[in-house]
């Protein structure tokens, strides 16, 4: 078969294998849009606020009129991505630069989200079906409108959405369902696709050499990324360098095309170059992306554009920079463990290790730096103790790594190692607690050899026990933190986990959430901050029944005749003496009773009163009218001349309905009110409570509390921006900040958050609290009057070290 032959045949089964992959796409297409229609129905029937509510409803009967023409406008998209692209015309080298619609970004963002969800899975089918499609056509990379690229096919799915009339802003509530079922069928069809290429012969196996690309001397050929390859920055695991011969006629295309590759032979690609600008949103060192733009990222500048403008769009808050530069870690990490042949992050089933690695892992010495050379015992708190740890782990580790059988387990080791080295240099922590994390090293390696996902996800519950522990005690001394509850309960934590390193991950998250629920009852249960919590418990329970006393009275009130100045003080002064009675003494209490009671007799006098036994009996009970609600006002701590002026413009209404000639007020209405009244509390809900309206002035006078240690930090200053908002409500307790309030700086531990998320307390070591609204605790992340002691968590700080390390001496990863 001539060479020419061959190369059709190839190009050929290459757009064989992209026919049968984009027709299992357009099945996944279409139950997709079935899939979100279902969604939209669900959120229908699940409560949310009034406002919330009416725009899901606009946007489900939207989709039933437009879901099947953003199925078939998506499936025509992606079954024109098949042809070539039309040449576009050449631009002068100064033109690059161009303005983009928001339109377009937006869709750029949204996508690259919805990719970065779906790679996390799809990573390994993708990479062997990169590397085999590539073989076939003999390019350096895939084309960068080619459909097996997720950003592409994400990307026109997403423009679609919009194409057809759907609203942007209304993506976010499909995106789960989305996420999850495209993820299965992506990846099922990137298997199938694999499978066929292997059916016909195309690279049965691909070893690593088969992922590592060289640098060609020669220019790429047709059909091939445009840019020198010399210049690409887009990582070494996806390109060819050289192949043995390949079954079925299928040669390894390693004649011209190795030209010049010798240079790069057996070279170790590093982390910070693999892949770059491969994944977007992983690449934390966004730094290094310049070359990149130029490089031919993927699709059509999509992850050096997309990528540019969701960091631009996203940067706002220290929140979704430490994700981002953790997301690139976490890359960094995986591209480094494929690099070395560790195992598939995607796959399903580990192999266990090897027997004399499994055999020395079982064995349990003697705790961790418990005596020193000399047999003596060392004290935990002491830097002796910390060196002495470090020493025997690094011991361990070299013990291990010549046990280890293949190249997949030392990488692992190693890494293990140097995360937590890391972790034991980190001065923030008292010096006797990172003894005991250190203690972890051994639990955690196990966990990894058969977990490799552990290096891949910033949820996996090892990860976030290390990171929420590490936090909690970055504030503290040793002798702050030494025989504390904390302390204990860290130690109790390390011995479940040491007693039971069989059962993986499951320990890790029965201890995680019980350290949890052990934090929210510790920093809540010293003295100051228990006191502090039970000010802002009644505070927070007050404001929210003034509320929703205020707009069930509206409801009551809404068909009845009267006035409006009575409305007025109702709504505006006895709903919170209501609330305020409920707070302190029940909201069955007899004078809470009394109050409400006082409701109904008010907007009974003030009716019109064309009957004289009436009237008399409004004159016969004014006197004990007045008094109830000057008891109120007084509960409430209204001032007397305030008082005064409320009692006159009552006095002044009841005068008025004497002589009145409108409706009166039925009986049958005012006993069902007085009826509703007196379980007020069973209809409230809290459709409507926006941020608490605090008055830090009146918190002893109307909960009888002293209230001279804690700063009530109310709503006002500037407006903080909604990614702020969410920040603020994402915050972990236990969590260490520098706040700098009223020219004052303190160091801050996040105690406590209210149920309802509308209050939250800082606590200081000096026994003085903070409660701030969560508008207020926006405003202060927004202008850097609150500060996070750490932006990065502890495992990920650890990560980015070993890392840097590695990149350094490469060498060790393996020796």
């Amino acid at each position: 078969m001539s060479t020419q032959a061959t190369m059709a045949q190839r190009i050929e089964l290459a757009q064989e294998t992209r026919k049968r992959f984009l027709a299992e796409l357009g099945r996944a297409m279409v139950e997709l849009g079935v899939a979100a229609r279902q969604r939209l129905t669900e959120l229908m029937n699940e409560a949310a606020p009034s406002r919330e509510m009416q725009n899901r409803r606009d946007v489900w009967t939207l989709y039933q009129s437009r879901q099947a023409a953003w199925v078939e406008g998506t499936l025509a998209a992606w079954q024109a991505s098949l042809k070539p692209p039309t040449a576009a015309p050449k631009r002068a080298p100064d033109s690059d630069l161009e303005l983009l619609g928001t339109e377009v970004v937006e869709d750029k963002i949204i996508a690259s989200r919805l990719v970065l969800s779906v790679m996390e899975k799809v990573s390994a089918e993708f990479n062997d079906l990169s590397v085999r499609i590539k073989l076939l056509e003999r390019a350096q990379d895939l084309q960068d409108h080619d459909i097996f690229r997720p950003e592409v096919m994400l990307l026109l799915m997403i423009e679609q959405w919009a194409v057809v009339g759907l609203p942007r802003d209304a993506w976010s509530l499909v995106n789960e369902v989305t996420r999850s079922l495209l993820t299965q069928r992506i990846n099922q069809a990137y298997a199938n696709a694999n499978a066929l290429l292997i059916k016909q012969g195309v690279l049965p196996t691909i070893e690593l050499k088969d992922r590592v690309r060289r640098v060609a001397s020669a220019a790429p050929r047709s059909g091939a990324s445009s840019m020198p390859a010399s210049s690409s920055v887009r990582g070494a695991l996806e390109e060819a360098s050289s192949r043995g011969p390949a079954p079925s006629g299928y040669d390894t295309g390693g004649g011209s095309e190795r030209g010049g590759g010798g240079a790069t032979s057996g070279r170790r690609p590093q982390a910070g170059q693999a892949g770059q600008a491969g994944q977007a949103g992983q690449a934390g060192q966004a730094g290094q992306a310049g070359q990149a733009g130029q490089a031919g990222s993927h699709a059509g500048g999509f992850y050096g554009g997309a990528a540019e403008e969701t960091r631009m769009m996203t940067s706002r808050t220290p929140l979704t920079r430490a994700r981002s530069r953790a997301q690139g870690v976490l890359g960094q990490l995986k591209r480094l463990l494929l690099g070395s042949g560790a195992a598939d992050f995607a796959a399903t089933h580990y192999e266990p290790p090897s027997p004399a690695l499994a055999a020395a892992l079982a064995y349990r010495s003697q705790p961790l730096g418990a005596y020193a050379d000399n047999g003596t015992v060392l004290d935990e708190d002491s830097p002796g103790a910390v060196l002495r740890v470090a020493g025997e782990l690094r011991r361990r580790t070299t013990d291990l790594k010549n046990k280890a059988e293949t190249k997949s387990e030392k990488a692992i080791i190693e890494i293990v190692a140097l995360m937590f080295q890391a972790i034991l240099q980190e001065e923030r922590i008292p010096p006797g607690i990172r003894v005991w994390f250190a203690r972890l090293q051994m639990p955690v390696l196990r966990l990894a050899l058969a977990e490799p996902d552990f290096f891949g996800t910033l949820t996996h519950p090892a990860r976030q026990l290390i990171d929420r522990m590490g936090s909690c005690v970055m504030g503290f001394d040793a002798s702050g933190i030494s025989g504390s509850a904390l302390e204990t309960e860290i130690k109790r934590v390390v011995q479940v986990i040491e007693q039971y390193p069989e059962t993986g991950r499951r320990v890790y998250q029965l201890v995680y959430d019980e350290f949890q629920k052990f934090l929210a009852k510790f920093l809540t249960g010293r003295g100051p901050t228990q006191k502090a919590v039970g000010v802002a418990q009644q505070l927070e329970q007050k404001e929210t029944l003034t509320i929703q006393y205020t707009i069930e009275m509206r409801n009551m009130l809404k068909d009845m005749p009267v006035r409006d100045e009575i409305r007025e003080f109702l709504f505006k002064v006895w709903a919170e003496v209501l609330a305020v009675a409920a707070v302190r003494k029940g909201p069955q209490h007899a004078d809470t009773l009394a109050f409400k009671k006082t409701t109904t007799d008010l907007l009974w006098a003030a009716s019109a009163k064309p009957n004289r036994n009436d009237r008399a009996r409004v004159i016969a009970d004014l006197p004990q009218l007045l008094q109830k609600l000057r008891a109120g006002m007084t509960l409430l701590g209204v001032a007397p001349s305030e008082q005064q002026r409320h009692i006159q413009t009552v006095s002044d209404t009841l005068a008025d309905a004497f002589l009145s000639k409108t409706q009166a007020i039925g009986s049958e209405q005012i006993a069902a009110m007085a009826e509703h009244l007196a379980h007020l509390e069973n209809f409230v809900t809290d459709d409507g409570l926006g941020d608490l309206p605090l008055d830090a002035q009146s918190i002893e006078m109307m909960l009888g509390i002293d209230a001279s240690t804690i700063d009530v930090v109310a709503d006002g200053g500037s407006q903080p921006s909604a990614a702020m908002l969410a920040w603020a409500q994402e915050l972990h307790v236990g969590a260490w900040f520098t706040l700098d309030h009223n020219g004052k700086v303190a160091q801050v531990q996040f105690a406590w958050r209210s149920d309802r998320k509308h209050l939250h307390l800082f606590a200081s070591t000096t026994g003085h609290s903070y409660l701030m609204q969560t508008g207020r605790l926006a405003a202060y992340l927004q202008a850097g009057l609150l500060l996070p002691q750490e932006e990065e968590t502890l495992t990920v700080r650890a990560t980015r070290d070993a890392l840097g390390k590695l990149e350094a001496n490469p060498e060790r990863l393996l020796s």
